[in-house]
């Protein structure tokens, strides 16, 4: 990877030029960054709608808008509903245990967040054994076929690696329709950012403090008729839910455009935002476009480098929203995430458990691509500074 630069043990004082540097230097996986102009709405409306109840119109309205929204955004087929509920995308997979699985499920695990639910599936006293399907970090493997499954979980794209994957139904399975399994994607880090087809799915869920520019702590979940059919037969079953991880209750709240419980106000205003941000300037065309022109400036940049790697081998793998750069061995990658973030470029380290000599950058449509531009300069500027 060319010449050998002299490991950095300790992290020098290195100013990169005001020049090089990103407007933003806000580039962390989660929280992502807010928009300015976000936090600006929210803080016009606050002495009206912080601090109100969730039950009346001025939150409802705010909760309807987001939900409409979203179903413009994913151009989402007749019947499919919008719910919503408090506790994050880690909640639904426990969610998803009491009130999607019947019994066996199937998970594609090739990461740290995508080993979680099936993990969840297996402790749950009440289901089957799960099918487990591996592949190695930085690659995905894909759904197979099984008359014994009743969902398939999938994962839109890996957060701690930076793997994103193509979602389809597993080929040859039969539609839940015909009695086949449903199709449940975890799309924490990647909805919003990049395409994806609702037919292909059942359930798509995710969170708000990713592509959505807010905060977390509430899930998000696109459910088609064949979900909220399930979620009504486990109810009729008698199945024990608890009433916070009862799907059937969060489909009746939601349709009455609320949350069982109080939700964070501020998050739900903010993600209604960037909803109405991505639609007004072209749906998903616009936010996926953005992610895909960040994800080009930065592969591009790390495929020319004579001491950065794409983590992520084959090319169509390579996440839009999560870009995961290795670093020569030679090079310190905390010496030179420490560096920047002295310098205001804040959130470039890795995922702590992958244990790599690496860079991770959020590449959310939040995030301007010129700053991305910006960053792979400022990189290049610290490590030709870290030789000298």
């Amino acid at each position: 990877m060319g010449a050998m630069i002299p490991y950095v043990t300790a992290t020098p004082d290195i100013r990169i030029p005001d020049s090089l540097l990103p407007a933003d230097g806000r580039f962390g996986a989660g929280p992502s960054k807010v928009r300015t102009e976000a936090v600006d709405a929210l803080a016009a409306v606050a002495s009206t709608f912080l601090g109100t109840s969730h039950r009346q119109k001025t939150v409802k309205s705010v909760v309807a808008s987001l939900r409409s929204g979203l179903s413009d955004l994913f151009s989402l087929p007749e019947g499919y509903v919008v719910a919503l509920g408090n506790g994050g995308a880690t909640a639904f997979w426990d969610i998803a245990t009491f009130c999607l699985i019947e019994r066996t499920s199937q998970h594609l695990s090739f990461g740290e967040f995508s080993s979680k639910f099936a993990t969840a599936a297996k402790d749950a006293p009440h289901l089957g054994e799960p099918e487990v399907i591996t592949s190695e970090v930085g690659t995905h493997p894909l759904p197979v076929a099984s008359d014994t499954v009743d969902l398939y979980a999938l994962t839109h794209n890996e957060t701690s690696t930076g793997v994103m994957m193509p979602i389809r139904r597993p080929e040859g399975a039969a539609l839940p329709a015909d009695g086949g399994g449903l199709v449940a994607v975890d799309a924490t880090s990647g909805a919003g950012g990049l395409r994806v087809d609702a037919s292909e799915f059942d359930a798509y869920y995710f969170s708000p403090q990713k592509c959505f520019g807010s905060d977390g702590g509430l899930w998000i979940a696109l459910l088609s008729p064949a979900a909220q059919e399930r979620v009504a037969s486990i109810k009729a079953s008698g199945r024990w839910v608890p009433a916070s991880m009862d799907l059937s209750i969060a489909l009746d709240n939601s349709v009455l455009d609320q949350t069982y419980n109080t939700p964070a106000l501020a998050t739900i205003f903010l993600m209604d935002q960037q909803v109405q941000w991505f639609n007004d300037n072209g749906g998903m065309d616009f936010s996926a476009g953005r992610t895909a022109r960040s994800a080009e400036i930065l592969y591009t940049w790390a495929d020319a480098s004579d001491f950065a790697t794409p983590f992520v081998t084959r090319e169509q793998d390579r996440s839009h929203v999560i870009g995961t750069i290795d670093l020569d061995d030679a090079i310190d990658a905390a010496a030179v995430a420490a560096i920047l973030r002295a310098n205001g470029i804040v959130d470039t380290e890795p995922y702590r458990k992958l244990g790599r000599n690496q860079l991770r950058v959020a590449m959310f449509p939040s995030i301007d691509p010129e700053d991305i531009a910006s960053l792979c300069a400022s990189i290049n500027y610290v490590v030709g500074a870290m030789a000298q």
